[in-house]
């Protein structure tokens, strides 16, 4: 008897375990949630501001909504048509202004925090579904803490860019991607289709998305499926794909007379010079954020000022003699990239490539590259480009090293956890490479163009933490205190 009534306790213990597993999980959520919130507000409060390329967006928003034209508006009241920037973030925020008043960034930035949060709960989902059963608690929890205290995505949460929004489609199409190889399902098709279509309408590049993701759809599924099924979820879904960006292709021939399905590389309008010559000298000698900020970012109409140019931006004293005479020139002219002199900067261009084709095609383009990776993520805190000065300020040089050392930190679990091949490792790896390909081709680095990876390496981080032995150190700890 007494046997019996210890068996049946046993029996509800073991049968309590999981529901006190299921308590402490929620308990971690809701922390998790809570502090990821605590940081976007400081970092709302810290870095909130609206310039750059927020007005373009915003312009092109306020004459969507004043006049429902597509452009932009001169500092003389009159508006022209454009196609530099796709039309995902201008509908963000014409959705927002219509809900919370004309111009009010503030209130868009509060709807791309509660995105952002949202993609971090996504990304938690994306991550267990991947997982093997046995750590799929622990990844979903550890992917939710990485994704929610990442400074570097929540600092662009709390700016009206098209970041945040990004991010949350690509984790949107993660998670859907990861439920469709589960249970093959309109609806997660129809997520997915959703998904990369906006990351694509928000930026040119959100198609690499996709590009990488899609084949999973398809290939290899786990459980087999009537391939009638799978041909008619196709071909709704490429059809839904396909519509948003054939009206927008429709538009631009309607209005410019050109073929243009996504958006200009260069971002220039129809008949505006795209300054290849200017373009190519930058991309002969630029490899960091402090060029771009400092010179490319200012040209055309600011001053080009020679003393900030690197000093691999000569190869020779006469070379160097050409080039502060060119500047000079441009200042001089009203600070305009007219046709003489930016087939002037192709000369210059042209002289260095030939000299050192390795250099412009290999080294320059992995070294921007690495420094889109590597760079401390501090391009929009309110520290100094020259960081790494340590006699100038003590302070920003330390914390922008412990910055680079968190982004080191990300990117090794990151890489630690795609090693431990969980499902659709493959999918993200080629998302992460393709993307990384793309910015060989840029004249300029920014470190934010590989902000994009982040939910990628956030989920398999997440793996390879839940991978840790932290029970047993946790058991030896106790052991060494005499606890056990």
């Amino acid at each position: 008897m007494e046997a019996g009534r210890e068996s049946q306790l046993t029996l509800w213990m073991r049968r309590g375990i999981p529901r006190q597993k299921s308590v402490v999980g929620a308990i971690s959520a809701a922390l998790a949630l809570a502090s990821g919130l605590a940081l976007r507000l400081w970092m709302l409060k810290l870095l909130f501001e609206v310039n750059g390329d927020s007005l373009i967006y915003g312009g092109i928003t306020k004459n969507l909504l004043l006049h429902g034209r597509y452009a932009l508006t001169t500092g003389f009241g009159e508006s022209y048509p454009t196609l530099i920037r796709l039309p995902g973030y201008p509908l963000f925020l014409a959705a927002c202004f219509r809900l919370f008043g004309m111009e009010n960034y503030f209130a868009a930035v509060c709807v791309q925090i509660a995105l952002d949060l949202l993609g971090c709960l996504l990304l938690a989902g994306f991550a267990a579904r991947i997982a093997p059963a046995a750590l799929r608690r622990g990844a979903a929890l550890a992917t939710l803490w990485l994704a929610c205290l990442c400074p570097f995505t929540a600092a662009y949460a709390a700016e009206p860019l098209a970041e945040t929004p990004t991010l949350f489609a690509l984790a949107l199409a993660l998670w859907a991607t990861a439920k469709f190889r589960q249970m093959p399902a309109w609806g997660s098709a129809l997520g997915f289709t959703l998904a990369v279509v906006c990351a694509a309408l928000l930026r040119p590049d959100g198609a690499l998305v996709a590009v990488a993701l899609a084949p999973a759809l398809l290939i290899g599924l786990p459980r087999p499926v009537a391939p009638r099924k799978l041909v008619r979820i196709a071909a709704v879904c490429l059809l839904l794909a396909l519509t948003p960006f054939a009206l927008w292709t429709g538009r631009n021939w309607r209005v410019f007379h050109v073929f243009e399905p996504l958006a200009p590389r260069l971002a220039v309008d129809p008949g505006e010079s795209p300054n290849l010559g200017w373009e190519r000298w930058v991309k002969s000698w630029c490899m960091d954020f402090s060029s771009t900020y400092d010179i490319y970012w200012n040209v055309p109409g600011d001053v080009l000022d020679p003393a900030k140019l690197p000093a691999r931006a000569f190869d020779s004293p006469a070379q160097q003699a050409e080039t502060l005479a060119l500047a000079d020139d441009y200042n001089s002219h009203g600070m305009a990239l007219t046709p003489a002199l930016d087939a002037r900067f192709a000369h210059l261009a042209q002289a260095r490539i030939a000299a050192q084709p390795l250099r412009y095609y290999l080294w320059l383009p992995l070294g921007r590259v690495a420094d889109m990776w590597l760079r401390p993520r501090i391009e929009n805190l309110p520290i100094d480009l020259d960081w790494q000065v340590y006699a100038h300020h003590h302070a920003e040089t330390e914390f922008s090293w412990a910055y680079a050392g968190l982004n080191a930190l990300y990117l090794l679990l990151g890489i630690a956890g795609l090693c431990l091949r969980p499902h659709l490792w493959r999918a993200m790896l080629a998302y992460i490479l393709l993307r990384s390909a793309l910015l060989l081709t840029i004249e300029a680095p920014e470190t934010r163009y590989t902000l994009e990876c982040f939910p990628m390496i956030f989920a398999a981080g997440g793996l390879a933490l839940a991978r840790l032995p932290v029970r047993g150190y946790l058991l030896k700890l106790k052991a060494f205190l005499g606890m056990g």
